[in-house]
C-alpha cells in the first residue's frame, strides 16, 4: 500500500507543478505556491478522489484534475491556517510555514491563487464534459464552503462545548473536503447520484475518524477541547473505531466492492497511524 500511495502522491504533485508552471503568473507567486504544495503531507484527499473514480469504473486519469484541485485547495487552507490571524504556526511539517518563508502578503496571495487554480484545473481539463465539470465545481465549492463554516465553528468552541457541537464542527472543518474528494472521484467516473451520496457518507465517516485520531495523537500536547477531553482516551479510541467501521461498511455497498481492498486497507491504516 505504501508504494501505491507514493506513486499517487508523485503523480498528483507532478500534475500540480506542471499546471502552475504553464500559467502566466508572476514568478514570485508561482514560487510561493510551489513551496506550499511541495511541503509533503499524506495527500489523502487526492488519493481518495482517484480511488473512488476507479471504484466506480473510471480510469484514474479521468479524475487527475479533480485530485489536483482538491490538493491545491487543501493546501491553500493549510497556508491560511498557519497565518498569525488564525493558528499562528511558524512550522508546517518541519519546515517554515509559508508566511514565515515568504511573508504574510505572499502567503495570502499564494493561498488565494491555489484556491482559484483548483477551480481552473477542472475547467481546463479537456477530457471532461461540461456537465461533469459543472458537477465537479459544485462539489468543490460545497466542500470549500463547508470547510470555512467548520473553521468558524472551531473558533467558537469553548470549555462548555459538547460532543454534538464538536462533531458538527469536525464534519465541516475536516469532513467536508474529505467527503468532497470522494464525491469528485465518483463524479469524474460518471457515477449516479446514489453512489455519489454513498461516497459522501464514507468521506464524512472517515473525516471524523481522522479528526478523532488527531485528537488522540495530540492528547497531552494540546489543552484544547477535543474528543479526548470529552470522552477520555479510551472513549475517543472507541469512537474513532466506530466511524472507521462505518466507512468500511459503506465501501461494501458499491457494486464493485471487490475492488475496494486498497481503500479498506487505507481506511484502517489511518486509524492506526502514529502521526
Amino acid at each position: 500500500m505504501t508504494e501505491k500511495l507514493k506513486d499517487y502522491s508523485k503523480s498528483v504533485l507532478r500534475y500540480i507543478q506542471d499546471y502552475i508552471k504553464i500559467r502566466d503568473i508572476p514568478e514570485s507567486i508561482a514560487e510561493t505556491m510551489l513551496y506550499a504544495v511541495e511541503s509533503g503531507g499524506k495527500r489523502l484527499r487526492p488519493v481518495l478522489c482517484l480511488e473512488f473514480c476507479k471504484l466506480c469504473g473510471g480510469a484514474e486519469q479521468k479524475a487527475m484534475s479533480a485530485a489536483a484541485a482538491i490538493e491545491m485547495i487543501h493546501t491553500f487552507s493549510l497556508v491560511y491556517d498557519d497565518l498569525p490571524c488564525m493558528d499562528d504556526d511558524d512550522l508546517r511539517r518541519g519546515k517554515p510555514s509559508c508566511h514565515i518563508a515568504y511573508g504574510e502578503a505572499f502567503a495570502l496571495l499564494g493561498g488565494s491563487a491555489l484556491e482559484s487554480f483548483g477551480y481552473t484545473a477542472v475547467i481546463d481539463d479537456g477530457a471532461l464534459t461540461d456537465s461533469v465539470k459543472i458537477k465537479l465545481l459544485k462539489a468543490l465549492s460545497d466542500g470549500v464552503n463547508g470547510m470555512i463554516y467548520g473553521q468558524v465553528c472551531d473558533m467558537s468552541v469553548t470549555a462548555n462545548s459538547d460532543e454534538k457541537f464538536l462533531t458538527h464542527t469536525n464534519l465541516l472543518k475536516t469532513g467536508a473536503l474529505v467527503s468532497c474528494a470522494c464525491k469528485m472521484g465518483c463524479i469524474a467516473a460518471g457515477a449516479d447520484e446514489a453512489l455519489i451520496e454513498k461516497a459522501g457518507v464514507y468521506g464524512n465517516s472517515l473525516g471524523l475518524a481522522f479528526q478523532i485520531t488527531d485528537d488522540i495523537l495530540d492528547s497531552g500536547v494540546s489543552d484544547e477541547i477535543s474528543y479526548v477531553s470529552l470522552l477520555g482516551l479510551e472513549g475517543a479510541k472507541k469512537k474513532a473505531k466506530e466511524y472507521t467501521e462505518k466507512a468500511v461498511r459503506v465501501l461494501k455497498e458499491f457494486p464493485d466492492a471487490g475492488s475496494s481492498d486498497f481503500l479498506t486497507e487505507l481506511t484502517y491504516s489511518l486509524l492506526e497511524r502514529k502521526s
